[in-house]
């Protein structure tokens, strides 16, 4: 009996179609193969789970291979510039291929195809593997995705991946075995076409994040298998406890625990609320004055869920932690600052002290469940003003400490261009453009500037729970960029807060710590170091950037993490480029911090010279190495 999406397999392919050698053909695999596993992982049914999923999409690319030559259709292999290779268009075909036949339901006269069976490898036993989480753009678009048929996930992801052409998609479809092209390709185009999506950490299966399968009922179940009638019987009791079950639980883990602190931690009842008017009297301005708000924060069974989740997060949940944020559960009963729903999810917002964890399932259930963390220990004023409710269609929606009396849109690209105002209504501000909405180029950088009646503050979205805050001066006397002098400092090294993405990032700070005459009379030059400070204090990146004059960016020059440079501790930086003339000619041109008392080149240029800054002819391509003397006689190098 044939299944309505996948036809017989079609008579052998044509002489005059190109003939693949199995070494062509592994060539392409192995130089395609993270983009062949993430195709195979967005085509594969996502009802097998996220674990499943990433060993069968790894086994259906590795299982791939042709086993001697055959041929394959006259299909582009790809829009992006592999047109016209036999070999990686047959290993994709016999991917996509593989991929909708593992959505084939299986029959009882029939036996199952291969790749209908779980994986025997690759295999790792112990650990439940799955991508990084991203945000609620790749949430809300995998949840559309699995409710297409496995066919019009194909021409999606043929469409948005592949950049194939509809012709060339019906094309790949048809030598899948798909009979139902035409149909497929209409349900598609019921999608809203993220294609940029697709290629984010959310449905790549080659990076991955790891979690150990539940302890206690591995080493429970190897006691099982010595003494299984007395293990029959304790399952059975254990099962029969009221209100211990999976269902009451959601997307929860079955409990492996029971102690008091583990069950005060569980009930809703005992979540710390505090009062609206308790921060006004607070002698600090942090998480743990904020009130709870939202539509939901009496909705017992939902605050039992996300604490449930937080506690032992099932298979299907999504979990992800800003770097050094431990993702345990909590101590105690934690604080509930939010409890409602935002952008068709149901939202709960915690805070335990040293982590805010956001917890979101969907509306009509709990399938596709997330549960993010990001640290916030010692947060106060600024970095206490907002947390990321949700992302949704390039926006972001923010939950405002109860201090902030205005909010606003800002593009730091753009310094005169004013403020866009924002409505606040119970502290849940209206939607923000978020620089992660931009799919190609860097031609604004929206953030959120705050208001509390004490000054204004500007926050950027580094894809994280909480908003980085920017500031600008020298090393240990930083202000907050909110002025016009300060905006028009930090426009145009916006596009740089790109590199400083999920890694924890608290504060970032741009200070102007040279300037330097262009040769030729072409005006000055400014030198700015950019240092991202992380809430785990390691982690730091540093970038020292070049603006010349007329210019919209700053170029990155050099770039160290985990150093010291450009910070309180040791408030100095050198950095050099090469530049070209309006007259053809390069030179070297390197400066230090105000207290550097000489620099010096060594390598493709051998140059030194007295002072901060040096400017010294070189050729194109020279490779040179920097070192400067401070006042006090200590040496530095160059940043890199």
């Amino acid at each position: 009996m044939q299944s309505q999406d996948v036809a017989p397999r079609p008579p052998a392919a044509s002489a005059a179609d190109p003939v693949v050698d199995v070494e062509q053909a592994e060539a392409a695999l192995v130089e395609h193969y993270p983009r062949l596993v993430r195709l195979a992982y967005l085509v594969l049914p996502p009802g097998l789970g996220r674990n499943r999923r990433v060993l069968s999409a790894h086994a259906l690319v590795q299982r791939a291979l042709p086993r001697g030559r055959t041929s394959t259709p006259v299909i582009p292999a790809q829009a992006a510039g592999h047109e016209g290779d036999p070999g990686y268009a047959l290993v994709r075909l016999r991917v996509v291929r593989s991929a909708l036949e593992a959505a084939l339901p299986l029959r009882r006269r029939a036996w199952p195809k291969r790749s209908q069976l779980p994986p025997l490898l690759p295999q790792v036993w112990g650990l439940r593997l799955f991508p990084r989480s991203g945000g609620a753009d790749e949430l809300a678009l995998d949840q559309r995705l699995s409710a297409l048929s496995g066919p019009a996930r194909a021409a999606y992801v043929l469409r948005g991946l592949e950049k194939l052409p509809d012709g060339d998609v019906r094309k790949v479809l048809a030598a899948a075995e798909v009979t139902t092209v035409d149909a497929a390709l209409k349900e598609a185009d019921g999608l809203a076409a993220q294609y940029a999506l697709l290629d984010s950490p959310e449905f790549d299966p080659c990076s991955l994040q790891a979690r150990p399968t539940d302890l206690m009922r591995r080493r429970q179940h190897t006691r099982a298998a010595l003494v299984a009638g007395a293990a029959l019987v304790v399952c059975g009791a254990l099962l029969g406890l009221p209100g211990e079950g999976w269902a009451p639980d959601g997307a929860a883990a079955p409990p492996y625990a029971q102690n008091p602190a583990a069950q005060a931690a569980l009930d809703p009842s005992r979540l710390t609320k505090v009062a609206p008017a308790a921060w006004e009297a607070a002698s600090r301005r942090d998480f743990s004055v904020w009130p709870a708000r939202g539509e939901l924060t009496s909705d017992r069974a939902l605050l039992r869920r996300a604490l449930a989740v937080w506690a032992r997060p099932g298979e299907t949940v999504r979990v992800s932690a800003t770097p050094g944020t431990p993702s345990g559960g909590p101590s105690g009963p934690p604080q509930l600052l939010y409890a409602g729903v935002v952008d068709n999810a149901r939202l709960v917002i915690l805070y335990d002290g040293l982590r805010i964890a956001r917890y979101a399932e969907p509306k009509d259930g709990t399938a596709g469940a997330a549960l993010d963390f990001a640290r916030v220990d010692g947060a106060t004023g600024a970095e206490a003003s907002a947390v990321v409710l949700g992302r949704a269609d390039g926006n972001v929606r923010y939950l405002m400490a109860p201090w902030v009396k205005k909010a606003a849109e800002r593009d730091l690209m753009k310094p005169a261009s004013g403020a866009m105002a924002l409505t606040l209504t119970d502290g849940v501000a209206s939607p923000l453009s978020g620089p992660a909405a931009q799919q190609s180029g860097c031609t604004s950088w929206n953030v959120l500037q705050v208001s509390d009646g004490t000054g204004t503050r500007l926050l950027s979205d580094l894809g994280e729970l909480v908003p980085a805050r920017l500031t600008l001066g020298r090393p240990g006397s930083v202000r907050d960029a909110s002025g016009a002098k300060e905006l028009r400092a930090w426009s145009p090294y916006a596009c740089s807060l790109a590199a400083m993405r999920g890694q924890g990032v608290r504060t970032v700070n741009a200070w102007q710590y040279a300037r330097q005459p262009l040769p030729g009379a072409s005006g000055s030059a400014d030198w700015v170091c950019t240092r991202a400070e992380t809430w785990r204090g390691g982690g730091t990146r540093v970038l020292a950037q070049f603006h010349t004059p007329g210019g919209v960016y700053g170029a990155v020059t050099a770039q160290a993490e985990n150093v010291p440079a450009c910070g309180p501790r040791d408030p100095h930086v050198l950095a050099g480029v090469l530049w070209k003339s309006e007259a053809g000619s390069w030179y070297l041109l390197a400066a230090g911090s105000k207290d550097t008392a000489s620099i010096r080149t060594t390598g493709g240029v051998k140059a030194s010279g007295e002072g901060p800054l040096l400017t010294a002819p070189a050729e194109q391509g020279a490779q040179a190495e920097l070192s400067g003397t401070l006042e006090s006689g200590r040496v530095i190098d160059g940043l890199r």
